[in-house]
């Protein structure tokens, strides 16, 4: 992991030529509390000048002039991002916003696609060789229909990205000592029960990486940040730590 001013990268990505890629904290923009002070979220109310703001500051860090975001629903839907797809996104500058869905895929230069975050996982895939990237929003929920994993599959069937050369990093987010499901029984499979790091606690970074490896992805060719929101809130937004808070940004693109 670098620290690079207002957002962390993996140093696993950054080996790959001409992909970029940021995993935002809280920091660096212009939002007042509790926003305070890199939130990119219209629907948190924050001013929407401020977001706006931030959104451009996001943009020209990591050079792009477009950045393509969706509207999160927590499901398994992939949104691949190519040429006959742009017309069809909704304009709201500096952001084109793709149909709801948590994954977002292309293959174009130039593009940065943004995942909005308080606590939940931004997983970041690559192959350099078919030049494709992926952001994927992945919750507990994204988690229990195994979103990491289809994405992946999707990617290979549809896209000709072969598994075992793909990279991926997973940023910022709720880590096993902070993710506590009193309803697990209600809410989680029995396949995630021996993730159980303590009674209602949960270790979502393992069961990411696992459902990666599931996928064909070796596993020295996944990098997990290893930072949890919760625990770091003067750095990160925290859903579960705050309440009330922004999102941060997690973009990847090619330049």
């Amino acid at each position: 992991m670098n620290n690079t001013g207002p957002f962390l990268t993996s140093r696993l990505l950054s080996s790959v030529p001409g992909l970029v890629h940021g995993f935002f904290t809280r920091r660096g923009g212009v939002s007042s509390a509790p926003y305070e002070s890199l939130n990119v979220s219209w629907t948190n109310g924050d001013a929407p000048g401020s977001v706006l703001e931030n959104l451009s500051r996001i943009g020209g860090m990591l050079g792009f002039d477009r950045l393509v975001s969706g509207r999160q629903v927590h499901g398994d839907r992939l949104n691949f991002i190519d040429e006959p797809a742009l017309p069809e996104l909704e304009s709201r500058p500096p952001l084109l916003i793709a149909p709801p869905g948590d994954a977002l895929a292309t293959d174009l230069a130039g593009i940065g696609l943004l995942i909005k975050l308080a606590d939940c996982q931004s997983v970041f895939l690559a192959d350099p060789v078919a030049h494709v990237a992926a952001n994927v929003h992945c919750g507990w929920r994204g988690s229990v229909q195994n979103i990491s994993g289809k994405v992946v599959r999707t990617l290979a069937e549809k896209y000709g990205c072969v598994p075992e050369r793909m990279l991926a990093a997973v940023g910022p987010s709720l880590g096993p000592c902070c993710a506590e499901f009193r309803n697990f029984r209600d809410e989680l499979p029995p396949g995630f029960l021996p993730y159980q790091v303590r009674p209602t606690y949960f270790d979502f970074w393992a069961i990411t990486r696992d459902q990666l490896r599931s996928a064909g992805l070796k596993a020295e060719n996944i990098d997990i940040i290893g930072r949890c929101t919760k625990c770091g809130t003067s750095e990160f937004f925290s859903y579960r730590g705050e309440g009330v808070t922004g999102r941060m940004a997690a973009v990847l693109g090619w330049r």
